[in-house]
């Protein structure tokens, strides 16, 4: 055999991601030690500090008197469900959140509410959107530790509240970082679990010092195995902050660094697969001329994140506030993966130059990005009117590149080889440049002590340009501008002290995606944009011992971008507009607490969630052409129609508290032909975590908790794709026949978890 190989720069890589995380280390570790050594403050600027804190957020959150179905977990809520290992995980059991993982909840993970993926949902950190600019979703493993950087999570369903970025078609969340303590503080926190899942942190902070000053740090590892063959993940996060309290004004800096190492297992696998080993995961599979079979080590997603925020607020005076902020975010890194017997010229190489046709090869895929963003709102409030207006722009500047570092000759009958000193590089190259500028104003007015009306108006100009050639070799041309207009309005009516009724009915658009854009040119067809009709009615209900939340909702399409069952090749999942959608829902939340020990919470979505007279462009079997069939109304892709789940906690003394938790999620599709071959088993999670608070010398506190999933260890899959093709010449339904792979759900599994505040 005749092997190429370029000087492989994963040396470059390496020496790069550890010089980085020394550099964290070392600068948590210092910073850490010196928050002790700050006096702590007694002065009248603690009046204003939760006001000032509030201030940042105020523009993306609803309060009680806004009328949007929102649910806010807080900061020790947030700190007792970080035994979870993402932050979807840790909000798995709200209202509607459906979540999976590609191996054993580390790893990609993913989030839908109401049946909607993380592309559609607005996700913030201090009114900052944190979606990417292109992709618009959110990989949460690029920074881990969301959840234990946040000081509270509110998570909205539906249009939500206006901000910047893309707009809110499933929900919002917003994430309020750490704010600042009343007393220095620091918390060390270290688990283990299955699959030699590790993970450890420390937070920590000076609180406020005489001066007006005050420092947060948390840094969060995590490295585990997997579930998966070849799932092994390597990720961290280090959060700072630095604030500056006046009596009426705030400066704060944030800087948010994250890093990951994960394998890759987003191609899922065959159901006999599975069946044969549920870890199976044949991406990076190497079979020599001899049959055997091995796997490639550096089959590896590798990514880093750097987020830096610079945010001002200031009271002008008792009516009017203004809120500033910056925001420069960095990300590169790149994906590496082994291929068998490929096509050189489908990666740019001549055959004629090579000798032959066909090659094992290794491929990379680096990408860098740069986005800029600015957000400006000023704020008025008296009496009963409160009105805000605000505005953001972002500009993002991207590329993607692929370039081959290693061939290796098959045996072969195409002549002789040609020697090279290198292989093809830069088999293709992209760039893109996107500006995102909004514009919005809110308004709230109490008509009375218990009628308040609420407007929320955005308008949103996109233009989007992307160059050069995809990896399929093939030109990208895409220069775009959308302007979208996303009105609000509602009414919040208080019943009592107790309760209260509310009505919302707002309208959002939304543009395309840069996988969507390019399987349509790819395939010379346009991709439109998508726009949604939300309309909520809920009542809410709340007691000392009992409340009680129903929402109805009514969420109608034109155009909605929803998954057609396929990946592509950098595991993205693939989109198709569907002319006329809707989605309706009931939203049911309660709790009970029976005695001063024991309570019961629980909530339940029962939704329907179609496409209207459906139709499917359909490859033939054999690829020669491509075939357009009609379904009628069928079930929109990854909806179920039931999703619940119920927490009961019991404290059996005060430090102590044991909790049985159980989550539902029905019958779902992995595409939207409604057809049973492309049905996912509906499945039914038990869960049990128990802790116990020994209280040490000087108010100390040492917390050991554990955590054991899927107690019934229930065998389920979730499905990763799903391709359908036209056969004539079958007799299934339609005749359209699938090809299927899915993501295999481990059984039983724990996390045990010691947390120490001092």
């Amino acid at each position: 055999m005749i092997m190429y190989k370029q000087n492989n720069t994963r040396g470059r890589y390496l020496s790069l991601t550890t010089s980085s995380r020394a550099k964290q280390l070392i600068a948590c570790c210092a910073l850490s030690v010196s928050l002790f050594g700050v006096a702590n403050a007694q002065t009248p600027q603690r009046d204003s500090v939760k006001t000032l804190e509030e201030v940042i957020i105020r523009d993306v959150r609803a309060d009680n008197k806004t009328p949007l179905t929102t649910t806010t977990l807080d900061r020790r809520t947030l700190e007792e469900n970080k035994i979870a290992s993402a932050l979807p995980y840790m909000l798995e059991f709200e209202p509607s959140v459906v979540t999976s993982s590609e191996n054993g909840t580390v790893g990609v993970t993913n989030m839908r509410i109401r049946g909607v993926d993380a592309t559609r949902i607005n996700i913030n950190i201090n009114g900052i959107t944190l979606n990417d600019a292109e992709s618009q979703t959110v990989y949460w493993y690029n920074i881990p530790n969301l959840g234990g950087m946040s000081q509270s999570v509110q998570l909205q369903r539906g249009v939500g509240a206006s901000n910047g970025g893309s707009a809110a078609f499933g929900g919002a969340m917003n994430l309020q970082t750490l704010n600042t303590a009343p007393q220095p503080y620091a918390t060390a926190d270290l688990s283990w679990g299955s699959w030699n899942t590790r993970q450890y942190g420390i937070v920590a902070g000076s609180g406020l010092t005489k001066h007006g000053f005050s420092f947060d740090a948390a840094y969060n590892g995590l490295t585990s195995d997997g579930f998966i063959r070849g799932g092994q993940t390597d990720q961290q996060s280090l959060f700072l902050s630095a604030s500056h309290y006046g009596t009426r004004s705030l400066l704060k800096l944030v800087a948010i660094l994250g890093e990951q190492h994960t394998g890759i297992t987003w191609d899922g696998a065959s159901a006999a697969d599975l069946d044969a080993d549920p870890r199976y995961n044949g991406r990076g599979q190497i079979v020599d001329q001899f049959g055997n079979i091995s796997y490639y080590p550096f089959e590896t997603d590798n990514y880093q994140q750097q987020h830096y925020q610079l945010y001002y607020s200031y009271l002008l005076n008792d009516f009017w506030t203004l809120n500033a902020a910056l925001d420069y975010t960095h990300g590169f890194g790149y994906t590496e993966s082994y291929k068998n017997s490929k096509k050189i010229d489908s990666y740019g190489m001549d055959t004629l130059r090579f000798g032959f046709r066909y090659s094992d090869l290794i491929y990379r895929k680096p990408m860098s990005n740069n986005a800029y963003t600015a957000n400006l709102s000023a704020r008025y409030a008296r009496g009963p009117l409160s009105f805000t207006l605000g505005s953001s722009y972002l500009f993002y500047d991207g590329e993607h590149h692929g370039e081959v570092i290693w061939l290796q000759r098959e045996i072969d009958h195409f002549g002789p080889t040609i020697s090279a000193d290198k292989p093809f590089a830069d088999w293709y190259l992209n760039t893109s440049h996107k500006h995102d500028a909004a514009l919005f104003a809110k308004l709230n007015y109490d008509i009375s002590s218990r009628l308040n009306l609420y407007a929320d108006l955005q308008g949103r100009f996109i233009k989007y340009t992307i160059q050069g050639n995809d990896d399929d070799y093939g030109p990208i041309p895409f220069d775009t501008t959308y302007l979208f207009f996303n009105p609000k309005v509602g009414v919040n009516y208080l019943l009592s002290n107790q309760q209260r009724l509310y009505a919302v009915a707002g309208i959002s658009h939304r543009e395309p995606a840069r996988a969507d854009i390019k399987e349509a040119v790819g395939n010379s067809r346009p991709v439109n944009p998508e726009s949604m009709l939300d309309i909520e009615l809920g009542y809410q209900l709340q007691k000392e011992a009992f409340h009680f939340h129903a929402n109805l909702y009514a969420m109608l399409y034109k155009d909605q971008l929803t998954p057609n069952g396929l990946i592509t090749e950098s595991g993205y999942a693939l989109m198709e507009n569907v002319a006329k959608s809707y989605r309706l829902g009931l939203e049911l939340v309660g709790g009970y607490r029976f005695t001063r020990r024991l309570s019961l919470d629980a909530n339940l979505t029962l939704s329907t969630n179609k496409a209207v007279d459906y139709v499917a462009d359909l490859m033939y079997i054999d690829w020669s052409d491509h075939r357009q069939v009609a379904f009628g109304t069928t079930n929109l892709a990854f909806s179920p129609s039931l999703v619940g789940a119920a927490l009961l906690t019991y404290r059996p003394v005060d430090n102590a508290k044991l909790q049985l938790i159980g989550k539902y999620v029905g019958k779902q599709y992995a595409d939207n032909t409604g057809l049973e071959s492309a049905a996912i088993d509906p499945y039914f999670l038990l869960n049990a975590r128990a802790s116990y608070t020994f209280n040490m010398r000087h108010g100390n506190e040492l917390e050991c908790q554990l955590a054991v999933n899927n107690l019934l260890n229930h065998d389920y899959r979730t499905s990763a794709w799903c391709g359908a093709y036209y056969d004539p010449e079958s007799n299934t339904d339609k005749n359209v026949v699938f090809e299927r792979s899915y993501f295999q759900q481990p059984g039983i599994n724990f996390t045990a978890r010691v947390i120490y505040r001092f």
